[in-house]
């Protein structure tokens, strides 16, 4: 048997269970050799140690310090690229890649070195386990015919008790040989493709932009967050950005040039590329250029990006007495939460999670629930209103239960599409999770999801009812979790996994039980 290394895990697992209560010698030996039939961990420990080295060997250190030499001699106000970026923005964008560049080479390097060692490790424990195993089948001897397996005297029991309890320890060695070597696969693939999802200059690959250019765009953070967690476009935007502009006419990529030319800031630019990225038609971005010009990056934060990560969000500050995070950040507009209801009065937390994360990924949306259609407001009481009238909506588009409560997974799945998917070109399935099995099984595409910056809605259930939130981001074995009760917070892979979701919410709302996964159209 192969299968993938949750498969092993699982059937390693159930074997456990069958040898530990085998009441027959040939129920026993079927037993051991269905656990000797399950594949070994695989992998070559050598190969995994040797790209690990190469990786590390690539020193863009000294490349750094190079960049940072020229950044403080004082560049004088030269422009550079088709979209007349400041040399000195470039020098600065040049710095910020090169140190994530270096970054990405030892994170990557030392995820195959965790790898091999891990792997290493489980597959002499499962080689131990299977000597067992086979030690305990040599004291058994052959299967009993159909009359002998009816009767079994002392000493035959004595040695079928015997051999099952050695077993137990061999398929008890495998096993968690086998969980070893899923963790360390699940790990492995999370970190290589967080430090993909990083590697975002090589994501624009149009030709329609400078390198110049690529490289401000890809390294434009939002202001008053951490720049590594708050960068305004996504690989996933980069991507989509890079292909519509390869798509468009001649007059419209003169347009687009024209825009990110005549654009007062590296933050304007990045959200005029994110408006493209969602979709929106050039003379649609050229209406939204006109509303955000002018603006500094602060005001274009509050308006356009809903969410910014702190630098101490993931500092671990206990539980409160609902059993929530106490280290929650509020995602407010003026001091008015993004939050069902406007006051979280409302059952909505389907449709205010979709609005949320439609906003996350859509500037031009973000604005027109934050600015009002002028685009120029600034009125807590007014985004108010504006978002509860689009949570209302899209309850209403998928069927949201009376009273503006509850809506169905149909529904859920319906809106996701129409409003996210709207904006990240995806089509969004939904996957249950009956356990923590399954929940383990998602979460390598729940990552992958969000480290390209692409949200994954979840619903979470427990003595409370349930509850709908959207994963926003990953870092390391965490993730970020957005609640429309106006919120954000991090829990762990383990508390998704093992019905701790209550950290985001409370501690009657614990076990996910659903999550809403985009594919490419």
């Amino acid at each position: 048997m192969t299968g993938s290394t949750g498969d092993r895990r699982k059937r390693l697992g159930e074997l456990c269970g069958t040898i530990a209560s085998a009441g027959s010698k040939n129920d026993l030996i079927d037993a051991i050799n269905d656990a000797l039939a399950v594949s070994a961990p695989v992998g070559s420990t050598a190969t995994l140690e040797s790209l690990a080295k190469l990786y590390q060997k690539q020193d863009v250190w000294d490349l750094s310090k190079r960049i940072e030499r020229v950044a403080k001699k004082g560049l004088p106000d030269v422009w550079a690229g088709n979209t007349s970026v400041l040399a000195s923005d470039a020098v600065a964008a040049a710095r910020r890649a090169a140190n994530a560049l270096s970054r990405a080479f030892d994170g990557g390097g030392l995820a195959l070195l965790t790898f091999a060692d891990a792997l290493k490790d489980a597959q002499t424990q499962d080689s131990d386990g299977r000597q067992t195993l086979r030690d305990a089948l040599g004291t058994l001897g052959g299967k009993d015919g159909w009359f002998d397996d009816l009767y079994e005297d002392d000493v035959e029991e004595s040695v079928r008790l015997q051999a099952r309890s050695l077993a137990a320890i061999g398929v008890g060695d495998m096993h968690r040989a086998a969980i070893a070597a899923d963790d360390a696969a699940h790990a492995v693939a999370r970190d290589l493709n967080k430090w993909v999802a990083e590697a975002r200059l090589s994501k624009m690959g149009t030709g329609s932009l400078t390198a110049v250019d690529k490289l401000l765009l890809a390294e434009t953070s939002a202001v008053d967050g951490d720049p590594v967690t708050n960068e305004l476009l996504t690989a996933h935007d980069l991507e989509r950005a890079g292909r519509r502009m390869d798509g468009l006419s001649a007059a419209d990529r003169a347009a687009v040039d024209g825009m990110l030319a005549g654009s007062g800031s590296p933050q304007e630019r990045a959200y005029l590329m994110k408006a493209l990225a969602a979709g929106h038609s050039v003379a649609e971005i050229e209406r939204f250029q006109g509303k955000i010009q002018g603006h500094d990056p602060e005001w274009l934060r509050r308006h356009l990006t809903p969410v910014v990560t702190a630098l101490d969000s993931m500092q671990n500050e206990g539980l409160a007495s609902d059993g929530s995070n106490n280290n929650k950040d509020y995602v407010t507009f003026d001091g008015q939460r993004w939050i069902q209801g406007g006051d979280g009065s409302e059952g909505t937390c389907v449709a205010s999670s979709t609005v949320t994360a439609r906003a996350i990924v859509d500037p031009l949306y973000a604005l027109g629930l934050t600015g009002g259609p002028s685009g120029q407001e600034d009125d807590p009481d007014a985004f108010k209103r504006r978002l509860v009238a689009e949570q209302h909506r899209l309850h209403t588009e998928g069927d949201g239960g009376d009273h503006w409560e509850g809506m169905g997974p149909d529904g859920q799945e319906h809106i996701a599409d129409s409003t996210i998917g709207a904006a990240t070109g995806d089509d969004y399935q939904r996957r249950d999770l009956d356990g923590a099995d399954d929940r383990r099984a998602a979460l390598t595409d729940v990552e992958k999801a969000v480290a390209d910056g692409r949200p994954v809605p979840v619903d979470v259930q427990g003595k409370d009812g349930a509850h709908a939130m959207t994963i926003i981001a990953q870092q390391g074995d965490m993730l970020q979790v957005y609640n429309p009760w106006g919120s954000t917070t991090w829990v762990s892979e383990n508390d998704f996994i093992n019905g701790h979701m209550g950290k985001a919410a409370d501690s009657g709302l614990s076990d996910a039980y659903s999550v809403y996964l985009p594919t490419a159209k």
